[in-house]
């Protein structure tokens, strides 16, 4: 039984000015206060389900038929929901203010009962599991109903080879509130908590303003902000050292235990894709860095008459952009008029986050950095947040988890079992959203500046996605591989980041002394190992996608929207098939990252 939080992204985009109205969550749809009783009612019947599931099913699996099967599922799918609904209320909640003490009180009681209650239900996966091919075969093939059910299942029984005893799940289950997530809570207060003196700021900023920096227009500001990162990174550098040191030793143990072959398989297994496919990936991208990144950053360099970029150069605005503040109505409008334009039912999905306060949009004291659209239940709706402050990126960082939220309303109706997409496929609708934001704006660019702009913002987006990414996840592989060798020192980790950092980014650049522990803020190594590939496979499949879409495969928006109705349901082959793509193929790579690579050619084309 997963305890669902919703995942903290950091995601440095930023401005100031007049942004207008930014809405604030209403999370009365799932509670109406912390104390109100259907918080205690729901944690009573919580509790009585879990223990009733137990003694009703327990040892009993193998002998039910498909009937008494489903209405099992059924039960089990609403324990799911119920839990599901406190912690993404407490959750939710606790990254609006992670500095408030009650709030995260609240959810680590929250937390701690969920825990408690859902153990006698371990035995669920480990008995499921235990149940012979034919008789499983037999059961799942009986009724339409029961079968729709078996993807879930499938990847389920994926997991066999690597289960542990009755007991010793249990115990897992148990202590995982003072394992791994103690851990990240620990780095997301720690985060939330730091301050940095920027040299020309009047008072201390906190994380997401300081990131904020390094994409302003004045290089002395961007330099500013990269200097109070690094200092402040370099004095915490031991603790963040402590908790990457310990997470991946964890996991190691675990993966040990589980005879996992690698440290990715456990995340393979999740994102229900093939080892080969995620190599085919990573070494497409890695081949093509030359034409991408370094290509880019050189012309780059050029643009802004550096024989060199350094680190706080990487986002920077083109010298020729305009500085520009786009408040909260315009930002709804591009996005939605976007989406309108695309298909009015991708619109229609979308407006009631706005009109319903599903989003909290701005900047506070201690609200998590970044940005996220978290699903809660199927019978409820998703919130998103964002820190949003204007930039034209934060634009796109709006598309981007609108999109998300517009997946995961249509996957809603599959069940709280099926609509969980696997991260692979999680990033489609919200890249697809990004991309038909910008295909609009460049549509609607008035002069060769305007458009090369926009081309360059575009390029470096997909850099951040697709390189960056991939060089996260080596640098993650790496870390893993040598954490399993003995305790890594900070200066350990410093040299695997800095090992791949020049490979991912280029001859264009120099990096600055401190430049070395920017690890230690990527939350996605402390929240989910090897996550970052999921970013990189997304951006690569919706290049591919939007490539059919401007090809103009008969009706496409149809079968855009079956693919997202699917949710969980389905194996991303089956997913991909009616758009005549396969991500199983090396060339399927090819075809994404050589749009980012046509991309360049024109930026490369105004320059003669």
């Amino acid at each position: 039984m997963p305890i669902r939080l919703p995942r903290p992204v950091f995601d440095a985009n930023a401005s100031s000015g007049g942004l207008g109205n930014l809405p604030e969550w209403d999370l009365s749809d799932l509670y109406a206060a912390p104390d109100a009783p259907e918080v205690s009612r729901d944690m009573d019947w919580l509790e009585e389900a879990c223990a009733d599931f137990a003694g009703r099913y327990e040892g009993k699996l193998a002998t039910l038929n498909a009937d008494a099967m489903l209405d099992c599922i059924h039960a089990y799918e609403k324990i799911e929901a119920i839990a599901g609904r406190i912690m993404s209320y407490a959750g939710l909640r606790y990254y609006q203010n992670t500095m408030d003490g009650g709030r995260a009180k609240f959810m680590s009681d929250c937390q701690d009962k969920v825990t408690a209650f859902t153990t006698p239900l371990v035995f669920f996966s480990l008995e499921f599991n235990r149940i012979e091919d034919e008789v499983y075969k037999t059961v799942f093939t009986a009724n339409a109903d029961i079968a729709r059910y078996k993807p879930v299942f499938d990847r389920m029984r994926a997991m066999k080879p690597h289960q542990l005893s009755d007991e010793l799940e249990k115990f897992l289950h148990d202590q995982s509130t003072v394992g791994a997530s103690a851990w990240n809570k620990l780095f997301d207060e720690t985060m939330a908590g730091l301050e940095f003196a920027v040299e020309g700021e009047a008072e201390p900023m906190n994380l997401e303003a300081t990131l904020n920096l390094l994409s302003e227009q004045d290089r002395s500001r961007r330099e500013a902000g990269a200097k109070a990162l690094a200092m402040v990174f370099g004095e915490n550098v031991k603790l963040f050292a402590r908790v990457h040191n310990t997470l991946a030793k964890e996991k190691e143990i675990e993966d040990r235990w589980r005879k996992m072959p690698t440290p990715q398989t456990g995340r393979h297994l999740s994102n229900h894709v093939e080892p080969e496919v995620v190599e085919a990936l990573r070494n497409a991208v890695v081949a093509a860095y030359p034409k991408l990144s370094h290509r880019y950053y050189r012309l780059k360099a050029k643009w802004m008459g550096l024989e060199k970029l350094q680190v706080w150069d990487r986002n920077a605005p083109l010298p020729i952009e305009e500085k520009k503040t786009v408040n909260w109505d315009e930002a709804r409008e591009t996005v939605m008029s976007a989406y309108m334009s695309f298909a009015p039912e991708m619109s229609d999905i979308a407006k009631p986050f706005f009109d319903n306060d599903w989003i909290d949009a701005g900047v506070k004291p201690g609200k998590a950095p970044g940005a996220f659209a978290h699903p809660t239940v199927t019978d409820v709706h998703p919130y998103i947040m964002l820190n949003y402050l204007g930039k034209p990126r934060d634009v796109m960082t709006l598309a981007h988890e609108l999109g998300h939220g517009v997946h995961q309303v249509l996957a809603a109706p599959q069940g709280e079992m099926l609509s969980s997409t696997p991260l692979t496929l999680a990033e489609t609708a919200s890249v697809f959203g990004e991309m038909l934001t910008f295909r609009k704006l460049l549509a609607q660019a008035k002069t060769q500046n305007e458009r090369k702009v926009l081309l360059a913002g575009k390029v470096e987006d997909m850099i951040n996605t697709v390189v960056r990414q991939i060089a996260f996840y080596d640098f993650e592989c790496k870390l893993h591989a040598a954490r399993r060798a003995g305790e890594l020192t900070p200066e350990d980790i410093n040299a695997l980041w800095m090992s791949i950092q020049g490979e991912s980014l280029g001859d264009a650049f120099e990096f600055m002394d401190g430049y070395e522990t920017f690890w230690s803020y990527i939350p996605h190594f402390v929240h989910s190992p090897f996550y970052v590939y999921a970013y990189a496979f997304g951006d690569g499949l919706v290049n591919a996608l939007y490539a059919v879409y401007e090809e103009g495969l008969p009706g496409f928006e149809e079968k855009y929207f079956e693919m997202l109705k699917a949710g969980g349901s389905k194996h991303h082959k089956e997913l991909l098939a009616p758009f005549g793509l396969d991500a199983s193929d090396p060339k399927f790579w090819d075809k994404g990252l050589s749009m980012i690579a046509g991309m360049i050619d024109e930026l490369e084309a105004m320059e003669g």
